[in-house]
């Protein structure tokens, strides 16, 4: 459901070179390293050449041998042995250079140039490798980090990027629409109608509240006291003038209305819930007139009347690939309450770390959660997306106690939202799969077998060969030992515990299921035991097996199996080839499927339909609209990757969940498409629809290793994906005039636009969210530059002189006449940038 590459036919090297006689004392601090990026080739295939520059700022030689420099990639490198240099991969995205034969001492001052070509293009900076570090041959337990390495500006060579007249166009054909007029809320009620005078809200506001909504009206307590530093009385007596009043109904579930006058707040659901969501309304109409700065805790006089379209609305957060601290993720559940998602998607394991203590199962974090340099993987994972050598990082060893998970549990309830673990499996695996070899090695040195088997999750003779989507070799359980559900069964009632503690109940836990490659199993003597005494065709009929073993721990326990979509998939053939279809083995199961795989121009664009008409209970977490990860668009300085197409804000407020076919406008490789892509394509019947649970939106942290760079990724795409799960199905989706249709779709999305700029940007600014500042369009006409922004609501800094824009620098107020290199850059509020735009005038 990620990064998605051709499976490498790798040469399986062995990572320990053989140990050379003499040792060096030359200093790795000295060693300076560059990348550089030449060029993108297309013969036959997309090919990339990058180059590695080694540069020697010490006195000392750096040797011509016994070392070997590391590094991670997620692009697929060619492997290759030549006279100067041994390019070899290590396992996963972990690859290694080697000196050849002919490679030269490196005098100081003096450098060399590597070649370092890859089967796949280069894009934007991100593709860069990471995570250098070098490992002397008489040294093999210890990396040494490369302190100095640059990645050097791609920009003049990479073609095919978003200039900025394009993005100058693409602005200009949204008008920002007037203030006054917008709906101060996001995302947009069902009814709202603006009335005249404000609610003040001061020391002296109660909030009475039905003995129900108790813990809601202490909530509102607690974000009111945030907001403004006084604290509001809370009781169930009678109500008050100038009150905030939570009363009990008869309204459909979770839904709610909201009255505020000059004299009152009314707010009324027949739920918690429903309550909770008008509370964030109220919240958000406070920020909207006051973002904590006005005393007075003015609020607009409003009548709104709101319900959620879909029933699920959630995100999923992978830390994984990279850790992010448990305070980031409260911070982010804050975010999703307030534009009113309710589930959480934690994705704590994986191929790369497992980040969730499990206490019966120490190994588990004390190895699954640590990664850097290793020779055996059996004190910890070697180093992956550009962790580096060092396993005592905080990032490298970091994971959530089990007393963070609780806590986490607990304040998302608060907030009314779910949270799914995900325990990925059978593929996707590796770090469950190590740390379980590491105990089995450890009970065996104690001659305890049967305690070293009781969780073991491989088959120790398995000589399978397969690669996954991130090259893996090793990181598929064996479905055929009676211990992986051992160890599923023990992780499971783990889980169980922690929700007990939080006071939470598990109803669903998410097993993974995806990306399993081809080749597995095939090879095991487990697994050909097992399909020879099940009577089964193949090792493929494997996946359905594993598919009801699951179903038989987690049904006893009242917990439903949710999964990617990979769970409601079987392997056929036709005419030889293989095909992935609908299974309809589970389709009448309680099994909820999170169906990622409609890449626009990939073949399966209507793969969630298909599972929907058939049976299946489908979350659409379409790739090629709601995956986080992927780049905002062609630019050499967005961040991201872009297998499943460019996402911008577009991508995620033009969705429309019952037809997205209407809306898709380009591939995954940003090109403007034919609706013709579509015909014979399954739509969504009405029988569908009824399968569609809501919406996912993803994000993947590959390549996300900071707090920022997370915000950055989430927002404000999150606010699009938020207006799309929870508001009504706007009229330009239902409208059957195409013509029709795009008016008014432009109508509604540069309200959407200018509401985001004006409202939502401010909000976030007061809540320190390191959201995207989009960079500057710029048009020249005559002489003259012209520039705009994405959203309304920011500043245009620029320069004459070459050097970066600040906010003290020239403001941008009419058409440009200085002749020269021009530079310009947006700003918000608090005088934070975007990324600047160059041009030559």
């Amino acid at each position: 459901m990620r990064f998605k590459k051709c499976l490498l036919l790798a040469f399986l090297l062995p990572l320990v070179a053989a140990a050379q006689k003499g040792s060096t004392s030359y200093p790795v601090k000295d060693l300076h390293v560059k990348w550089t990026f030449k060029e993108n080739q297309s013969g036959g295939k997309k090919q990339s050449l990058s180059l590695l520059t080694f540069l020697n700022k010490s006195a000392q030689k750096f040797p011509a041998s016994n070392w070997s420099l590391y590094f991670n990639s997620m692009k697929d490198i060619e492997l290759k042995t030549s006279d100067q240099l041994i390019v070899e991969q290590v396992n996963g995205d972990l690859f290694r250079i080697r000196p050849g034969k002919g490679f030269k001492e490196i005098n100081k001052g003096d450098s060399v140039v590597l070649n370092i070509p890859a089967n796949d293009e280069i894009v934007n900076f991100a593709d860069a490798p990471g995570g250098l570090y070098l490992v002397w041959d008489n040294m093999p337990d210890k990396g040494i980090k490369i302190d100095h390495y640059v990645v050097e500006d791609v920009e003049r060579y990479i073609e095919n990027v978003v200039t900025p007249l394009e993005t100058y166009n693409k602005n200009s054909k949204f008008s920002p629409l007037e203030k006054n007029k917008l709906i101060k809320l996001l995302p947009t009620p069902v009814f709202y109608e603006a009335r005249s005078g404000n609610f003040s809200i001061s020391q002296a506001t109660a909030i009475i509240t039905d003995p129900d909504f108790k813990k809601e009206a202490d909530y509102l307590s607690d974000e009111l006291y945030k907001l403004f530093k006084f604290k509001t009385s809370v009781s169930t007596g009678t109500s008050k003038d100038k009150s905030i009043r939570l009363v009990k109904t008869n309204l459909p579930e979770n839904e709610y209305q909201l009255e505020i006058t000059p004299q009152s707040i009314t707010l009324s659901a027949s739920n918690a819930e429903g309550v909770f969501y008008g509370l964030q309304s109220l919240k958000s109409l406070i920020l909207a007139n006051s973002p904590v700065k006005n005393e007075k805790g003015l609020v607009s006089a409003v009548s709104i009347k709101d319900a959620p379209r879909f029933k699920y609305r959630a995100l999923m957060l992978d830390v994984a690939r990279n850790f992010h601290p448990k305070e980031e993720v409260l911070r982010i559940l804050d975010l999703m309450a307030l534009y009113k998602l309710n589930v959480f998607h934690f994705h704590v394991t994986d191929d790369e770390a497992w980040r969730l203590a499990i206490p019966a199962l120490p190994e588990l974090t004390e190895i699954g959660a640590k990664r850097g340099h290793t020779l055996t993987n059996e004190k910890s994972l070697q180093a992956t997306y550009s962790s580096g050598p060092d396993t005592t990082e905080v990032l490298n060893k970091a994971f959530y106690t089990t007393a963070d998970f609780v806590e986490i549990l607990k304040y998302a309830a608060k907030r009314h939202i779910q949270v799914i673990p995900e325990i990925e499996t059978p593929g996707h695996a590796r770090a469950a799969i190590k740390a379980m070899d590491t105990r089995y090695n450890r009970f065996m040195a104690k001659g305890m077998r049967a305690e070293a088997e009781k969780y073991l999750l491989r088959d120790i003779n398995d000589k399978s060969v397969y690669s996954s989507a991130q090259y893996w070799n090793d990181n598929i359980v064996c479905v055929a030992l009676p211990s992986v559900y051992t160890f599923l069964d023990k992780v499971t009632e783990s889980l169980q515990d922690m929700y007990r503690a939080a006071g939470v109940p598990l109803t669903t836990i998410h097993f993974g299921g995806d990306e399993v490659p081809q080749g597995v199993w095939e090879k095991s003597p487990l697994c050909l035991e097992l399909v020879k005494q099940a009577k089964m065709k193949s090792t493929d009929d494997l996946w359905g097996y594993y598919v009801g073993k699951l179903q038989n721990i987690l049904k006893p326990k009242g917990i439903i199996l949710s999964g990617w979509e990979e769970f409601g998939m079987m392997k056929t053939y036709l005419d030889g080839n293989k095909l992935m279809v609908p299974n309809p083995l589970f389709a009448n199961d309680p099994l909820q499927l999170d169906v990622w795989n409609n890449v626009i121009g990939g073949g399966t664009e209507d793969l969630p339909y298909r599972l929907a008409n058939g049976g299946y209970k489908v979350v659409l977490t379409c790739s090629s609209n709601f995956y986080l990860d992927m780049a905002y668009n062609r630019s050499l300085t967005e961040p991201g990757h872009y297998w499943a197409g460019f996402v911008n804000m577009e991508k995620l407020f033009s969705f429309i969940p019952y037809d997205y076919y209407k809306n898709a406008k380009e591939d995954r490789r940003g090109q403007a498409i034919s609706k013709s892509l579509f015909v014979g394509k399954d739509r969504l019947t009405d029988f569908g629809k009824s399968n569609i649970l809501g919406l996912k939106a993803a994000l993947w942290t590959e390549k996300i290793r900071n707090t920022e760079l997370l915000e950055f990724m989430l927002l404000p795409r999150l606010v699009g994906f938020a207006e799309r799960a929870w508001a009504k199905d706007p009229a330009w989706a239902l409208e059957k005039d195409e013509a029709k249709s795009e008016l008014a779709y432009q109508d509604s999305y540069a309200d959407f636009k200018t509401r985001v700029g004006l409202i939502e940007f401010p909000k976030l600014d007061e809540g320190g969210w390191n959201y995207r500042i989009p960079p500057v369009g710029v048009k020249i006409t005559d002489g003259e530059i012209s520039a705009n922004t994405e959203f309304p609501g920011f500043n245009i800094y620029y320069t004459t002189n070459g050097k970066e824009p600040s906010a003290k620098d020239h403001l941008y107020t009419k058409p440009i006449k200085e002749k020269g290199l021009i530079k310009l850059k947006a700003y918000n509020a608090k005088g934070r940038g975007g990324n600047t735009t160059s041009i030559q005038n």
